[in-house]
């Protein structure tokens, strides 16, 4: 590991708040991300949405007719939520400004800590993580959520999946759909995946509450996840 690592990590909405805030998850997590900071490494964590997300879209749609663009809204707002707790228990050491535009300006060399959030409709906080990664030059990009790999089917639909230790870009973007869809469970969203695979960027797909493999990760150690290559 280089001390100096800047790493990139979509926290998935689905650990931080599965159906309520894992509060015993983020006191480990803080605890985590705090070593590597004295070590000299350079966060940027972007919230996901989770429950929130979900609880309100699911609401306004048994109310009347909302489009994707409302659910994406709806799913932004929650994301906002979750990265103002996230800067909140990390205040002493994180940038006091949520990147919700992966173009905010802030003071780049100020902090070693960032949050970001969801940014607009039409993609998934995975397309502002890649965005993020692109503007801070980072050396790991690690999609964590409660997904522990990509498959080779859909998990939830074929318990018989086959994990993948690693994939293209090209191969995985032939598993998803080529459009994005709010809610939709794709380890790495459709858009997300096209601009990573335009840069030719790796990133990690991981379970992100096992934060011993986590750390394997930033040690250049051996790790369970999915590597997805240009």
């Amino acid at each position: 590991m280089k001390n100096s690592q800047t790493i990139v990590i979509a926290l998935g909405g689905s650990i931080i708040v599965p159906q309520k805030i894992q509060i015993n998850f983020l006191k480990k997590f803080r605890k985590f991300v705090l070593k590597f900071l004295k070590q000299g490494a350079r966060f940027v964590i972007v919230a996901g949405g989770g429950a929130i997300a979900r609880n309100y879209q699911n609401a306004a749609a048994e109310i009347t007719r909302i489009s994707d663009e409302d659910k994406d809204w709806l799913g932004v707002h929650a994301t906002r939520d979750n990265a103002h707790l996230l800067r909140t228990i990390f205040k002493n050491h994180a940038c006091p400004i949520v990147l919700d535009n992966p173009f905010k300006k802030v003071d780049d060399r100020k902090y070693r800590l960032f949050i970001g959030s969801g940014w607009k409709p039409g993609w998934s906080t995975d397309y502002d993580t890649i965005l993020l990664a692109k503007r801070f030059k980072a050396d790991k990009i690690i999609i964590a959520s409660k997904i522990a790999y990509v498959y080779d089917s859909d998990i939830e639909q074929n318990k018989n999946a086959k994990p993948l230790s690693e994939i293209t870009w090209a191969d995985y973007r032939r598993l998803i759909s080529s459009k994005w869809k709010p809610g939709m469970g794709a380890p790495v969203d459709p858009v997300a995946a096209k601009l990573a695979a335009k840069l030719k960027m790796e990133v990690i797909v991981v379970r992100g509450t096992n934060l011993k493999n986590l750390e394997n990760i930033l040690r250049d150690k051996k790790f369970k996840g999915t590597v997805i290559r240009p």
